[in-house]
């Protein structure tokens, strides 16, 4: 048989679906996002290529609500509460059902630990009470431009086949910025390409967590004399141990911790691209492996881990850093550093710069203090019809390291919600909405940036 008479097919049928606007993504921004515009009285459609919502909060087990919090050197000072809004509402959503934790120290803050299938069920009831349109099971795999401009929609590949879905207005919330990309809009990646280490999340259960934290404290990042007795443990060879500096928390569930302890590196010592179909499948499966090595050691030397097994590893591998969009603005450094407010602010953020390279993540601490995020950083500099949220909003290296995590991607999908409700409702393109306008609206939702 020639080359020639082999041909690309798919009988299956092509559907057609319409909305107002259309969410890629079903993570805590695309789930903030989506809600937002349907409570504006917008016909949304979301779909989402797992068959359910939380993103990296679910399928990659990161299992913290981080970024509510102001950080603090005062260890006797109690948690206060910045960041309000959407992210507020999907917490006490969580808390009504028994699903999140008090607050739990991490370093100088606070995070909310949460039972992943009540993540899920809080935002199903969320996505239903709204009206939006679910699509599980269905992957983004080409975007419909015309004239190679403006974004009209998107094809999704489903089990009945192709399904070819029109929106007003697309918003990219897949974590990626695979839409994005898609449409030949610009986008980078990391710092010169590089990225944070990702990370195999899992869960330890039959923990005695009085005795647990009888010996190492309430803080969720582990005394140094634990990741100096890792380092130990590895230079002798008894254990395969990567990273030095491990986070455990305890979760709402009875005698369960929250292990985000691995660093998953290739085989050959380098960085792994989770872009990158071969690197993401060796992360897999080395994070798993590693996940047994750490379980296996915590089970050995950790008070209260002593009759402990993992019961769960991420559906996939936690990914922190992929592509990011080239916005009409870029997060910088300086503006995390320097807590930088600004007029067109419309999510805050208090959570250090997190960096995950290396075998010990540094952290850098914002005192009693936050930053703001512009709008401008989810609106694409060339292109129309599509506007990001989440984790692929336009930051530089450092500033990512501290923007993407939960509580400001809420935040991230709660203002594209309302902008995408006034890209529509008004006809004009997101580049043309003034970001202290938005900013506006989100007070009157309830985001209290000007609190």
């Amino acid at each position: 048989m020639t080359a020639a008479a082999i041909h690309a097919r798919d009988s299956r049928p092509t559907t057609r679906r319409d909305a107002a606007v259309l969410v890629v993504g079903a993570g805590a921004a695309g789930v903030a996002a989506a809600v937002t515009a349907a409570r504006q009285g917008l016909d949304v459609l979301m779909v989402e290529r797992y068959g359910f919502c939380g993103g990296g909060a679910v399928a990659g087990l990161s299992g913290t609500v981080c970024g509510l919090y102001e950080s603090t050197s005062d260890p006797a000072a109690p948690p206060r509460q910045l960041v309000y809004g959407f992210a507020d509402e999907f917490v006490r959503a969580l808390d009504a059902r028994g699903g999140a934790t008090a607050p739990v120290r991490y370093g100088r803050t606070w995070t909310r630990v949460h039972d992943p299938l009540v993540w899920r069920e809080a935002a199903d009831a969320l996505v239903r009470a709204a009206g939006v349109r679910m699509l599980f099971h269905a992957t983004v795999t080409e975007v419909l431009v015309d004239g190679g401009e403006r974004v009209e929609g998107v094809v999704a590949n489903a089990k009945q086949g192709r399904i070819e879905i029109r929106a007003k207005l697309v918003v990219d919330a897949s974590g990626d910025a695979d839409v994005a990309a898609m449409a030949g809009f610009g986008t980078f990646v990391g710092l010169d390409g590089r990225v944070q280490n990702p990370t195999m999340i899992f869960r330890l259960q039959g923990v005695d967590i009085a005795r647990f934290l009888a010996a190492h404290g309430d803080d969720s990042i582990l005394p140094e004399r634990i990741g100096r007795q890792i380092a130990e443990s590895n230079r002798s060879g008894a254990y395969r141990l990567p990273r030095t500096k491990v986070f455990l928390f305890p979760t709402p569930r009875p005698g369960e911790l929250l292990c985000n302890a691995t660093r998953v590196l290739g085989a050959d010592g380098r960085e792994l691209d989770p872009l990158d179909s071969d690197d993401i499948t060796e992360a897999e499966i080395e994070g798993r492996r590693q996940a047994r090595e750490y379980a296996r050691f915590f089970r050995d030397h950790l008070p209260g881990c002593e009759a402990s097994w993992i019961n769960d590893t991420g559906v996939q591998v936690g990914t922190r850093q992929t592509r990011q969009l080239a916005a009409v603005q870029t997060l910088t450094n300086d503006d995390v550093v320097g807590a930088v407010k600004r007029r067109d602010g419309v999510a805050r953020s208090p959570w250090p710069i997190e960096l995950h390279s290396g075998e010990k993540p540094r952290l850098v601490w914002l005192e009693r203090d936050f930053y703001e995020v512009p709008y401008d950083a989810f609106v694409p500099v060339r292109g129309a019809g599509l506007v990001v949220a989440g984790r692929c909003l336009a930051a530089e290296h450092e500033a990512m390291a501290s923007a993407r995590v939960t509580a400001q991607c809420f935040s991230y999908g709660h203002a594209i919600g309302h902008a995408a409700a006034i890209a529509v409702r008004e006809r004009v393109e997101p580049r043309a909405i003034p970001g202290a306008g938005l900013r506006e609206r989100l007070n009157r939702d309830g985001a209290a940036l000007d609190a």
